[in-house]
């Protein structure tokens, strides 16, 4: 199924050959070559999916997937950056981009994980009956797109909602992280676990609280994966 998407690479060469693979899976492409554009086209065409390079002139990426996510646009965005490092990587994914490719990057895989993309938010989108799950002091609604710990409203990306999501709907399970990739974002490949790892490490920092020096809620099992488990005594 072909799906309308905006390329936004400032990057003459770059941008063309993300238009010809892109083009290539049946797909209609607009591309732009600065921030401003990108929000300007975002708006005005509501793209099925954002490709966004970080580096951009006028308004840099990271701006625009902060200011698109702030007027509630759920576009799913992938990014597209030269920075390396942890920080960087968990910040655009806090800004509430839903994946993201370092250069140099292979363009098949940037194909692949846009249609894994695709994939996932057309499955989002005709989802099932909203329910409410509970584990210890956290409530999640998945009709609202609300999380709350201890009452408390907790914002979170779209792909961190789901992500908490699929470990609540079964508490104590441990999920590894190609079961977590295959069921938030559609596939399954080793190179993008860190994906899950920089996700979870977001969700940390916003759910828990307090002194402790180990998670409480969301637990790592080593050479497992992740669990969500509600700590002694809550509710």
């Amino acid at each position: 199924m072909s799906a309308r998407i905006l390329v936004a690479e400032d990057d003459e060469m770059q941008s063309r050959l993300i238009r010809i693979y892109l083009e290539r899976e049946g797909n209609a492409v607009q591309v732009v070559a600065d921030g401003r554009a990108a929000l300007d086209k975002a708006r005005s065409t509501s793209p099925d999916l954002i490709v966004l390079d970080v580096m951009l002139p006028l308004v840099d990426g990271l701006d625009v997937c902060r200011i698109l996510r702030t007027e509630s646009s759920d576009i799913p965005i992938l990014l597209l950056t030269a920075r390396t490092t942890e920080e960087d990587m968990l910040l655009g994914l806090d800004l509430g981009a839903d994946d993201y490719l370092t250069k140099p990057y292979s363009p098949r895989e940037l194909t692949a994980r846009v249609r894994a993309l695709l994939r996932r938010s057309r499955k989002t989108g005709s989802a099932a009956q909203p329910s409410t799950l509970r584990v210890g002091e956290m409530e999640l609604d998945t009709a609202r797109f609300e999380v709350r710990m201890s009452g408390r409203p907790v914002p979170l990306t779209s792909k961190e909602f789901n992500i908490l999501e699929t470990l609540a709907r079964e508490p104590g399970r441990v999920f590894t992280r190609a079961q977590i990739l295959e069921r938030v974002f559609g596939y399954d490949r080793d190179v993008l676990e860190r994906t899950v790892d920089a996700h979870v490490m977001n969700l940390r920092r916003k759910l828990e609280s307090g002194p402790e020096p180990t998670p409480r809620l969301l637990e790592t099992v080593y050479g497992r994966g992740y669990r969500l488990t509600a700590p002694p005594g809550a509710p």
